[in-house]
């Protein structure tokens, strides 16, 4: 396992011998995903011999940004537990300081497969891919459902202007490219009538959902969860990155009147297609700055990591994503 492992085995030990009782942790395994997080997975055993399926999460070194996002997700997950969203069970987090040195969260394991080109491909999860923009709306309306006088006590950023913010992000890198300048001027000139604020979780995508043979078993990933448009959410999940080679608008599966049916069945709120397809070139840009942005981490040297470094390398597919995006709203103007 390693020094690593080792020292992650004694202080999961030494962390649920309290709440849980346990006495032993085996088959700790690293998971591969996840480029701002080291994700494990391990099985637990306490004093009467009973056996637990785990998950903790834990912080990566070396980018100040992520440092405590782990212990925040946690209260976020256990309060839309309360809203009816399908999520994994805390058991227990910390912000640091800790005896690891860094934030974590650990959950409840839930079976299912998270990796989109199975989930879209493989014959066994067929059912669950003919149910899952259905139950990705269900889930999208329950967590903006949440009042937000329920979050009070959780610090969570206000975002009442994401275009501004995100162009501000975009200016500080000093690495701008023609055609995010050009998606930025069109976004500008056609911007939607806001539908927020509420619960946003900033990356519902697949990747970062749960499924079983039966549907969508939880929404994972909420580090970047923040008060804002739901919409963007929605924009979100037909982002074309996210389709990972699917025909359908929506996650590769669906399009998108069934989607903006099904929300609208769910949250009573209809969300225009014009203000969707915004929102989805929006995360189009988004994904791009974030590709630029991570690059520029590997770059200076504050993170080491290959994987980082990699997703630094798809700042072209975004631009060709934008160009094409663009191109079909130009035809449909014409």
């Amino acid at each position: 396992m390693g020094n690593k492992g080792d020292s992650l085995e004694a202080f999961l030990i030494g962390t649920l011998s309290e709440s849980l009782g346990i006495v032993a942790v085996s088959d700790l395994v690293r998971l591969t995903g996840g480029a701002n997080r080291e994700t494990w997975s391990f099985d637990a055993v306490d004093t009467e011999r009973n056996a637990s399926g785990l998950i903790v999460q834990v912080d990566r070194e070396g980018l100040d940004r992520l440092i405590g996002t782990c212990a925040k997700e946690a209260q976020i997950v256990t309060k839309a537990a309360e809203w009816k969203v399908p999520v994994a069970t805390v058991v227990a987090s910390s912000d640091t300081p800790n005896a690891l040195g860094r934030s974590f969260t650990i959950t409840r394991r839930i079976d299912g497969e998270t990796i989109a080109r199975k989930i879209l491909r493989d014959k066994q999860w067929e059912t669950a891919r003919s149910k899952l923009v259905t139950d990705c709306a269900t889930a999208l309306a329950a967590i903006h459902s949440i009042p937000l006088e329920e979050l009070d006590g959780i610090e969570l950023v206000k975002d009442t202007d994401s275009l501004t913010s995100l162009v501000e992000i975009y200016d500080a890198l000093s690495d701008h490219h023609p055609t995010f300048d050009l998606a930025i001027r069109w976004l500008e000139a056609n911007r939607p009538e806001p539908l927020g604020p509420c619960l946003v979780h900033g990356d519902f995508r697949l990747g970062n959902l749960l499924i079983g043979k039966d549907g969508l078993r939880a929404v994972l990933d909420w580090e970047i969860a923040h008060i804002g448009d739901p919409a963007a959410d929605l924009g979100w999940m037909c982002v074309r990155a996210w389709r990972f080679g699917g025909k359908g608008k929506v996650a590769g599966i669906g399009g998108y009147t069934n989607f903006l049916d099904d929300y609208e069945t769910q949250s009573g709120t209809r969300v225009p297609s014009e203000t969707l397809q915004w929102w989805e070139i929006f995360g189009t840009l988004r994904w791009g700055i974030i590709c630029l942005q991570m690059g520029g981490d590997f770059r200076a040297g504050r993170t080491s990591s290959i994987e980082i470094a990699t997703i630094g390398r798809r700042v072209a597919e975004n631009e060709y994503d934008l160009l094409s995006s663009l191109k079909e709203q130009l035809y449909e103007l014409a």
